[in-house]
């Protein structure tokens, strides 16, 4: 539009000129004569051609709207009320809100896509019109990713149906699953460990696919940032990346897999059972049979054996993970089986070995090779969770020694009753809690404060506040029965505690002799009071 202008003060514009413009832009010669006529009365038009004169008196969105907007979840609707309601109880009347045409106007021009769906349904809907740049593919086992998932899958476990979660490591390069792990419940330090061991070796029927990687990249998770296993990438001198929270970009590769696992593979599952909106609660058959945990991961270790050897991603560009990983001709660093297993357990110290075996949490494990071994210093590794079963090493030299089990292990069926036990309990315990703290109100029909109901008696009442000021120590301690006494005049006591003393007391002797210039002795029992026994002889 400057051009068309600046020609226009040559005297040298012509139909010609208008008409190659109009094409270019795709609009009618006449809207831009009309544009060149907006822009020889005010030069800021021709910066921005076709735009809407800024007017004075143009309504904007305020950050009054913005909070409105945001309390509201993006409805302009429930925000055009609020301003409405607002103005009609300012007094003297402020002036009157804009209408909702233009409001929807205002809120179109001056907010970003990417600001309206963060005001609607916070960051992580702002994040989907953000714009991500793209890493370059490194070499295999330069960066892994890992992470853990729920899957949306009921499995049978123990006669429950529970959701089990997956573990796994996944390579950057060749979007190779290099390690996974199943846990029926929540999972802990010792699935990322299991998952780990599976990734590093590569023999079966683990490989092709391990090796130590250079770097992993975690999300802040309490499991992977553990002691435990931050001690065990160290000895494997692999460099931990805690990425930010709420970041699920900068780990692209991983939360890829965990959205194609369940649209390629869980959701096809008997017990398939997607997370439905709050307060609303999965449905399915009530006859469908559910996948035994066993079953559940051999065919999720199926799955994970297609996604490696037939599954052609798209950023591989028609390879498969395999194939990538075999092209790749970067050397790798393999770690024997038996120096990854200790590098891979919690290390608990060193202990002395007894005659008894091993104490070690207050239980005695021992193991056949023990015999005349009695006296040894020795240090102890084990696998988080897994109590059963310890692992010895020699404290000098780091052999190992070999394995311990509990001693006095209690049997499977003792071990069934204790659950039985411990299951009822619970849920007695649970009941009583919520009868106990349950409030019931009554049914209203109009605008009215809200009523209690449940009456009790006077006596009831009393009965039960008894029982709770015994049960209740605190309310049995009398600390005003026997004042505090005076402190000495050469001490520096402040105000505040000085208040709370008896000034006609004394206070205590430094040199440990007290006399008592107070009748009948009362300063005496005040600084030190006596308990006498039930034969009337001071204790």
């Amino acid at each position: 539009m400057r051009r068309l202008l600046a020609l226009r003060q040559d005297q040298k514009l012509t139909t010609r000129h208008v008409r190659l413009m109009a094409q270019s832009l795709e609009v009618t010669e006449r809207t831009v004569w009309r544009w060149l006529a907006a822009a020889a009365r005010d030069e800021s038009a021709a910066a921005e051609p076709g735009a809407r004169a800024q007017t004075r008196d143009r309504f904007t969105v305020t950050p009054e709207v913005r909070r409105l907007l945001a309390l509201w979840k993006g409805n302009v609707a429930a925000v055009h009320r609020e301003l409405t309601a607002r103005a009609a109880r300012q007094s003297p009347p402020a002036a009157p809100p804009p209408s909702l045409p233009t409001l929807h106007r205002a809120i179109q021009r001056d907010l970003t896509p990417g600001e309206r769906a963060g005001l609607a349904g916070g960051e992580r809907a702002a994040r989907k019109h953000d714009v991500f740049l793209a890493r370059p593919r490194p070499w295999r086992n330069k960066v892994w990713e890992t992470d853990h998932v729920q899957a949306p899958v009921l499995v049978e476990v123990d006669g429950r149906a529970r959701r089990p979660w997956i573990t796994w490591f996944t390579d950057c390069a060749t979007n190779a699953i290099t390690g996974v792990a199943v846990t029926p419940g929540h999972p802990s330090r010792e699935s990322v460990l299991a998952a780990l061991r599976s990734a590093v070796l590569r023999e079966d029927p683990y490989g092709p696919f391990g090796g130590l990687p250079e770097k992993v990249r975690v999300d802040r998770g309490k499991d992977f940032l553990s002691r435990t296993v931050t001690a065990a990438f160290d000895l494997l001198d692999v460099t931990v990346e805690d990425l930010p929270a709420y970041t699920p970009h900068l780990k692209g590769t991983v939360e890829g897999l965990n959205r194609a696992v369940e649209s390629m593979f869980l959701a096809a599952l008997p017990g398939y059972a997607r997370q439905p909106r709050p307060g609303k609660r999965a449905s399915r058959p009530k006859d469908e049979v559910l996948l035994g945990f066993e079953d559940f991961t051999a065919r999720l270790l199926d799955w994970t054996r297609w996604w490696n050897t037939e599954h052609r991603p798209s950023p591989l560009r028609g390879k498969t993970p395999l194939e990538a990983w075999q092209d790749d001709p970067t050397p790798l660093r393999d770690v024997p089986a038996t120096d990854l297993w200790t590098f891979t357990l919690e290390d608990a110290g060193t202990r002395t070995l007894t005659t008894r075996g091993i104490r070690f949490r207050r239980r005695d494990y021992v193991g056949a090779w023990m015999t005349g071994q009695a006296g040894i210093q020795v240090r102890i590794r084990f696998m988080p969770h897994h109590d059963h079963r310890i692992e010895v090493y020699d404290a000098a030299t780091g052999r190992y020694l070999g394995p311990a089990d509990l001693a006095d292990q209690a049997t499977e069926e003792q071990l069934r009753a204790v659950r039985r036990a411990r299951s009822a309990r619970a849920r007695r315990l649970k009941k009583d809690l919520e009868a106990s703290q349950r409030e019931r109100y009554a049914a209203a029909t109009r605008a009215e404060p809200p009523q209690r109901i449940g009456a009790l008696t006077g006596a009831q009442a009393e009965a039960e506040l008894a029982q709770s000021a015994d049960a209740d120590l605190s309310q049995l301690a009398l600390p005003d029965v026997v004042p505090l006494a005076a402190p000495p005049a050469d001490w520096r006591t402040p105000a505040s505690l000085a208040a709370l003393t008896t000034p006609g007391l004394p206070g205590p002797d430094p040199s440990g002799r007290h006399e008592s210039s107070a009748p009948d002795g009362i300063a005496g029992r005040a600084a030190a009071p006596s308990i006498t026994g039930e034969d009337g002889d001071a204790s």
